[in-house]
């Protein structure tokens, strides 16, 4: 995280308000949230903007965008040239030799072990464990309490269910949902939905909008 830049989040919900907390309980400076789709004023003592012109005009501050949907993140993110910073909780632990994207969120109690790659924009929610070698594209949200055993990779877009699991060297595609609880034990291929345990394939999509 940069230490000299306040933070601005865009998106003023519930996972906002959590992302608030990771900043301040890392010693961030806070300028307020960004959220044209609500009539908060403030959120945690923290002020809510509701203008983006207006807000563009806070010079050198680092965003993230604070709103769970990874469809939305990436539209935000290509459509909004900002500089991005990250929140990465003092209670969650990352490997010295771990790499994490800009705009990426770890939350309290997580665990990213050596030489797993983090993209951009990504959610590693709650007590999620990523083991040794596991490579995460952009835009992929990890729910509290899964777990990602060493060397699997996960696709763009993809969200992975409320403490669900995967064995090592699995592939999961781009764009894919991995059921709550779900026990992933083969590759999955790119816009499909697995549940169950073992998981099996609920469907797939053709096409991502």
């Amino acid at each position: 995280m940069n230490n000299n830049k306040p933070y601005i989040l865009f998106g003023a919900g519930g996972h906002g308000m959590v992302i608030s907390e990771i900043l301040l309980a890392a010693g961030m400076n806070i300028k307020g949230f960004f959220d044209d789709r609500t009539s908060k004023k403030e959120v945690l003592g923290c002020p809510v903007f509701n203008a983006l012109d207006t807000i563009r005009q806070l010079d050198h501050c680092c965003w993230i965008i604070s709103i769970g949907s990874n469809e939305a993140r990436k539209r935000i993110a290509v459509s909004n040239q900002f500089i991005y910073g990250t929140a990465l909780h003092p209670k969650s632990y990352v490997s010295p030799s771990a790499i994490i994207g800009i705009g990426s969120v770890v939350m309290a109690g997580v665990s990213i072990n050596a030489k797993a790659q983090i993209g951009q924009h990504c959610i590693l929610n709650t007590g999620a464990n990523i083991d040794h070698e596991c490579v995460l594209e952009d835009f992929v949200h990890v729910s509290p309490g899964a777990s990602l055993a060493g060397n699997v990779t996960v696709g763009e877009g993809t969200h992975i269910g409320t403490g669900a699991s995967v064995i090592p060297g699995v592939r999961i595609g781009k764009w894919c949902i991995i059921g709550a609880g779900a026990a992933v034990i083969r590759d999955v291929p790119d816009f499909t939905t697995v549940v169950g345990v073992p998981a099996r394939i609920l469907k797939t999509e053709k096409t991502h909008e």
